[in-house]
């Protein structure tokens, strides 16, 4: 076996990093909240689980959201991840507006959290923990109720467009795999 060199140290470049993340195609979520009477909304791609015992999940914000501090005294959230014909919503929640809920129809969910209908699931979360990860805050989440509708296809996005999952014929017994837990 023969070893490789490791690569000389070359000045770190966002973009080009930005750009290698982008390689990992990830489902879309509208992660949502009402805080103090005022409903909060934002299309996220960083979300995961982290634990079945008890049921965490976790999702991220950046620093630089002007809705960080009502995230930050959330008690309750609901991740709406979005079905293949969803984009709108995706796009609609993606940008600062302050009539982004106009027109929105939603229940309300753990905690009065929206929910928003027509999603491949919902998760309907209490707040667990926050932590610092550089330019972004993680949320942990402790999952209270949820809803999957199989049927419905998750919207993807990769390389910065969106995408449909295209079924490859194989299916793996169960997901995810136990190794990761």
């Amino acid at each position: 076996m023969s070893e490789l060199a490791a690569p000389e140290a070359m000045p770190f470049d966002t973009r080009a990093f930005r750009t290698c993340l982008g390689q990992f195609p990830t489902g879309v979520c509208v992660v949502t909240t009402d805080v103090e009477s005022q409903l909060v909304g934002m299309t996220i791609s960083s979300f995961n689980s982290v634990s079945l015992d008890p049921p965490l999940i976790l999702f991220s914000i950046t620093r630089s959201s002007r809705s960080l501090p009502l995230w930050q005294r959330a008690s309750a959230y609901a991740v709406n991840v979005l079905s293949e014909n969803q984009q709108n919503l995706s796009n609609r929640f993606s940008r600062q507006s302050p009539d982004k809920w106009e027109g929105i129809t939603f229940s309300r969910g753990f905690a009065g959290a929206p929910v928003l209908p027509g999603t491949a699931a919902a998760l309907e979360c209490s707040t667990y923990a926050q932590h610092d990860a550089g330019d972004h805050v993680l949320f942990i989440a402790r999952v209270e109720r949820f809803i999957a509708q199989p049927s419905r296809s998750p919207l993807v996005f990769c390389k910065g467009s969106y995408g449909t999952l295209k079924k490859s014929g194989e299916s793996a017994d169960l997901w995810p795999l136990d190794i990761h837990y």
